[in-house]
């Protein structure tokens, strides 16, 4: 481990303290943009902001990403509060170098992006859902979704591409057995 890329988890309370302000001003934008879906466009047809590519478009989504497993609320509940525990894991582990702040941010974001998408499923029993790119006929989504996905590419590519496998042993939940 490089200088400065120590592992110590009262080191991390800055750092840490920066991701809770990044989950909260996300969360806070997602959850206002929600807001306004709900305010403006529930009942109304699509507002087009570019024709033939890009429309708001209000939807209630009972299933997770691509509308899986919809009706399901309870078991998409809980894979979210698991999947937001194990990321919280390794937020903690992440070392406290330069290097490794995006992780912080980026891992801040799928936090946000997750609960946001939980506080909808408790609140309303559905995802709000407005954003929809008809151009290629995806799936609707929202910013919570944004933050996911955006997130989880930088993340691959990353992992794949920037970080040796020497600067991710905090991902390992096994402790390095001392050399004899």
């Amino acid at each position: 481990m490089r200088e400065g890329d120590k592992r110590t988890f009262h080191g991390n309370w800055k750092l840490l303290g920066m991701d809770a302000v990044i989950m909260l001003l996300l969360l806070a934008l997602d959850q206002f943009t929600k807001y306004l879906a709900l305010d403006r466009l529930k009942g109304n047809p699509a507002v087009v902001l570019i024709d033939g590519v890009l429309e708001l478009q209000y939807v209630e989504n009972t299933g997770m990403a691509f509308s899986l497993f919809q009706d399901r609320k309870i078991f998409i509940l809980t894979m979210g509060f698991i999947v937001m525990a194990i990321i919280m894991f390794f937020l903690c582990r992440i070392p406290e170098g330069k290097r490794f702040r995006i992780l912080h941010v980026l891992l801040a974001a799928l936090i946000a992006g997750a609960l946001g998408n939980i506080i909808d499923r408790i609140r309303f029993d559905f995802v709000v859902d407005f954003i929809s790119f008809v151009l290629i006929h995806y799936p609707v989504f929202n910013v919570a979704d944004c933050y996911i996905v955006v997130s989880a590419i930088v993340l691959f590519v990353l992992f794949m591409f920037v970080y040796k496998d020497e600067e991710l042993g905090f991902l390992n939940f096994r402790k390095k057995q001392a050399a004899e």
